[in-house]
């Protein structure tokens, strides 16, 4: 019994020594240089205590971004459910050439995001994008989308929602198809219609999943910089940051590494403590939805 605990611990050892070199160390590391004075004219790891924290608390740019991506995130995995979901209801069905469509569906998550936030910034450019064109055949104002903050904010959201809802999509027409039949036969043997068999039988069947969703979806979204960085390079000003954007001009730009550690371990914190409450809520509405 001894040589099999001893064996099975030599099969783990591979995965543990990967996970202590990818996760742990970088933590581990990251945590000591937050609490040290390196930048580009300092580069030692003196300790200087919690000096990178204070100064972190009083950054209100870094605040502003982390509010900005509330919005961001919360707005654009709420859209990309909703239009997911019904994406996947219109296949989920026996549609006419419904494989077409699921794959049609996929091929935006498909595209690397730098090069399809290139490609949106010149469908917004305001004297050459086709989307200003389209207003001026309207009779519309041209709107300056990349060089105003609520129009780069709108942009920046429909980049987003275009990427990451074939993702969505994804995930719950895989939901749907593992649901099981009966309770929709019992639906259809008791007179329900389509949007009572949804609320009732399709939509509360399809919480552990749309959570999930969700959740997978934030957890991505909080890391949104890629997109900013080519779009709008955090601009009008600053409008535009996201804290993940905000970390890579403090870290890698400036080299302000001690600084960049403290907010990229605040971050981390405040992401974690946030989706956990996301989940429990979202858990807790969706089964209340299931009981009503």
């Amino acid at each position: 019994m001894d040589g099999l605990r001893r064996h099975k611990s030599m099969f783990l050892l591979p995965g543990l020594l990967t996970l202590f070199l990818i996760i742990i160390f970088p933590l581990l590391f990251t945590i000591r240089v937050s609490f040290s004075g390196w930048n580009v004219s300092n580069p030692r790891m003196n300790f200087i205590g919690g000096a990178n924290y204070t100064a972190m608390l009083h950054d209100s740019r870094f605040w502003a971004s982390i509010t900005r991506l509330v919005l961001l995130a919360g707005g654009t995995v709420l859209i990309q459910y909703v239009i997911g979901f019904g994406m996947a209801l219109l296949v989920w069905r026996n549609v006419r050439g419904r494989r077409f469509w699921r794959v049609l569906f996929l091929v935006p998550m498909m595209t690397t995001p730098v090069v399809m936030a290139a490609i949106w910034q010149t469908i917004f450019h305001e004297s050459l994008g086709p989307v200003n064109d389209l207003l001026g055949m309207l009779g519309l104002t041209r709107i300056p989308w990349l060089t105003e903050s609520g129009p780069a904010l709108a942009a920046l959201m429909t980049v987003e929602v275009w990427q990451w809802t074939p993702f969505m999509f994804l995930l719950l027409l895989a939901g749907l198809l593992s649901l099981p039949k009966e309770p929709f036969m019992a639906a259809a043997i008791d007179g329900a219609g389509t949007w009572r068999t949804f609320w009732k039988v399709t939509f509360p069947l399809m919480a552990p999943v749309s959570v999930a969703a969700i959740v997978i979806r934030l957890i991505e979204a909080s890391k949104l910089s890629d997109s900013v960085y080519v779009l709008t390079s955090g601009g009008p000003g600053s409008s535009t940051e996201t804290p993940g954007y905000y970390l890579y001009i403090q870290g890698l730009r400036d080299q302000q590494t001690g600084y960049s550690g403290a907010m990229s371990l605040t971050y981390l914190v405040l992401m974690i403590v946030t989706l956990t409450v996301v989940a429990a809520l979202l858990t807790r509405a969706f089964k209340l939805k299931g009981e009503s």
